[in-house]
């Protein structure tokens, strides 16, 4: 009897059993759908490089609409592109070049806004950054068929025409003018980090859950690592040539990082090579002992317009530049010295100490 008692006790307690296990069961299956569809659809991951602004544009995107966000991004890029290159006929640029010493144009918002933003850096840099050196660089040709070192009886014709202050904008009527004939606009100081600041608008359209988006020299970041991390960006080597080796790292939350180094667009010439970062009052590469500066800015176009002015400006003036935007910077010498503005020195790590050293 004992027995049967204790027999039917667990034939009892078996459904309860299986109910318990049945819901358990169902509780784990809705945490982890649960848990996916916040966290694991980072784990989609698309790669993509394209070309545009004269440069290879490399992406990772991360998210469910990684690809879509991807694509949308390339698109954004080249409808900027189509704006402000003044290689593109037709862009905003080259109707306003066109029409210099004659007449006001009608641009678009976007061209307007970063017209706008090249002006004040240009005042603020006291002519450093230069949007008008159009007539300068076009002498020189740099990545052209005809790149070499222009007469100084030809800078002496075409400086007159770089000043920023015969450049006019009506952001209020979305209008432009060049005051003389012979003036020509070239965005191309700060064009890779606006195309980046369009990527990183594309991406958070798109839905996506990261991205890093490199535009030749700008780099953009958008939303979090998986693993919560920083991201991690890597400063160029400026002696390593095309190897594209990395001198230390940058690692940022959010926002942007633009370098401009003399050794992009190079050439030899009578045994002596030049550089296309030239000093807008001269007509000649800037040679004040720097060969790269790196800006961060939480704007892409920023950036990369600080990059160039800091660059020809030099340090002292460049860091004082940099503070007055709220921006960190890195400025690397030729003899090796890298010097990092004490917003970023808790960010910056040099790898390469067998070359470069830190100064305070």
């Amino acid at each position: 009897m004992q027995r049967q008692t204790i027999y039917t006790n667990v034939t009892h307690k078996r459904p309860r059993l299986v109910i318990v296990l049945s819901v358990i069961l169902a509780l784990t299956v809705v945490a982890l759908v649960v848990l996916w569809a916040r966290y694991g659809y980072r784990a989609a991951r698309f790669e993509a490089t394209n070309y545009a602004m004269g440069t290879y544009i490399q992406q990772t995107v991360y998210g469910r609409n990684a690809e879509q966000g991807a694509a949308n991004a390339a698109a954004a890029i080249g409808d900027l592109e189509n704006l402000i290159s003044w290689r593109v006929e037709d862009s905003d640029i080259a109707k306003l070049n066109d029409q210099a010493g004659s007449q006001w144009t009608t641009i678009d918002p976007v061209t307007t806004d970063l017209l706008a933003l090249a002006l004040e850096v240009a005042e603020k840099s006291d002519g450093a950054f230069d949007p008008t050196i159009l007539p300068v660089t076009m002498l020189w040709d740099f990545g052209g068929d005809n790149q070499h070192v222009p007469s100084q009886e030809d800078l002496n014709r075409f400086l007159p025409y770089v000043n920023y202050e015969d450049l006019r904008v009506d952001v209020m009527e979305s209008s432009a003018s060049l005051k003389y004939h012979y003036m020509g606009i070239d965005l191309g100081a700060l064009g890779k980090g606006a195309a980046a600041d369009e990527a990183v608008a594309a991406y958070e359209a798109s839905g996506v859950d990261a991205a890093v988006v490199a535009v030749g020299g700008s780099v953009g970041v958008y939303g979090e690592k998986k693993d919560g991390s920083l991201w991690s960006i890597a400063v160029r080597d400026p002696k390593a040539g095309d190897e594209g080796t990395s001198l230390g790292t940058l690692e940022i939350a959010s926002g942007f990082v633009s370098t401009s180094g003399s050794y992009e667009k190079t050439f030899e010439e009578n045994g002596s090579v030049y550089h296309h970062l030239l000093n807008p009052k001269t007509g000649m590469p800037e040679n004040n002992g720097l060969v790269s500066v790196t800006v961060t800015h939480t704007r892409g176009a920023v950036s990369d317009a600080l990059s160039t002015a800091c660059f020809i400006m030099g340090e002292e003036k460049g860091r004082a530049l940099l503070e007055e935007y709220g921006a960190g910077g890195i400025f690397i010498y030729e003899d090796g010295r890298v010097v990092v503005t004490e917003n970023l020195k808790d960010a910056f790590r040099l790898t390469e100490t067998a070359t470069y050293r830190l100064e305070s």
